[in-house]
């Protein structure tokens, strides 16, 4: 509360007005009582890309992915030390991680309280470094790990693979490898979020007369898809079930075939034969809508016309 007391305290909202003025004199803020050892440390994460088609992407795929990260020393176990030896009190603080030292300063004699600089606070020295790390308890490694990559990732997915990112300090737990996804484009199909499209030209008589298109789907299996007569360039017809599986929950997305009415370039002298015949088919029964017009007009007209004679 506004009025609650109770004494003064060093804990100034993560600012201490007299530590730096103690720290100028005597070292370390004497309130802070013995320093803080180093404790386990976790170890980073690590970022790997990998590069998938289409097809691993919707059925799903195991791939190998290279890392290089920092290991745990196999040699000495991560503790530095040569096998066969141990970690020693340091002789310089004496296992306490601190030094002190007398200093004299306007106000009189102090003792200054540091780090110890020889063990770097953790109150034990390596006498006998591993000749693998040379003390630090880790190498740099090299190493191949089977990742998992699931039914239905899309480009900018990362998968979590834990515990393989570089080893911890200290004995910390070691960081986690994260794996981010890049599928490659299709040269046939286009993903749509879980549908994917795909274009098939036709012929003009194809769709015309209508038929029975065969295509293969992105797993290899060969559709059925039907095209009924008179269908126009830019139709779409969507096959269910054949897209891409849905990452999170049941079922898949749908194929959707667009087709597209191909006009020939080259014709033989029997098909312009063939064309020219069906275009004059086509004029001869086609009347223009004018003409149509005004022919019901010529017989409301005559009508008009009748039935003024007839009262006159």
């Amino acid at each position: 509360g506004a009025g609650a007391g109770g004494g003064w305290s060093s804990n100034s909202g993560g600012f201490d007005p007299f530590g730096s003025i103690f720290d100028a004199f005597f070292g370390e803020n004497p309130f802070g009582g013995r320093a803080a050892r180093p404790g386990p440390a976790r170890g980073h994460d690590l970022k790997q890309s990998v590069e998938m088609t289409l097809e691993e992407a919707v059925s799903g795929v195991t791939k190998t992915v290279r890392v290089e990260r920092m290991g745990m020393c196999k040699s000495c176990g991560g503790e530095g030390a040569r096998p066969g030896t141990s970690r020693a009190t340091c002789p310089e603080c004496g296992g306490r991680g601190q030094v002190q030292s007398v200093n004299s300063t306007p106000f009189g004699m102090f003792t200054r309280i540091t780090t110890c600089p020889r063990c770097n606070g953790e109150g034990t020295v390596i006498e006998s470094p591993c000749d693998e790390c040379r003390g630090a308890g880790r190498v740099r490694e090299a190493v191949r790990l089977e990742v998992e990559v699931p039914a239905g990732v899309d480009t900018g997915a990362r998968i979590r693979v834990r515990g393989e990112g570089d080893a911890g300090t200290h004995g910390g737990p070691p960081g986690d490898l994260w794996v981010y996804i890049t599928v490659l484009p299709h040269s046939r199909f286009e993903r749509d979020g879980n549908d994917l499209r795909i274009e098939v030209p036709i012929s003009f008589p194809q769709a015309a007369l209508g038929d029975e298109l065969t295509i293969q789907a992105i797993d290899g299996a060969e559709v059925k898809v039907k095209v009924p007569a008179g269908a126009q360039s830019g139709a779409e017809y969507r096959v269910r079930g054949r897209g891409v599986p849905l990452l999170r929950g049941f079922g898949r997305g749908d194929m959707v075939v667009r087709i597209a009415v191909l006009t020939p370039t080259r014709l033989s002298a029997r098909e312009r034969e063939l064309l020219e015949e069906l275009a004059g088919l086509q004029t001869s029964n086609a009347q223009p809508r004018g003409a149509r017009k005004k022919k019901r007009q010529g017989l409301f007209g005559r009508a008009g016309q009748a039935g003024s004679k007839g009262t006159g």
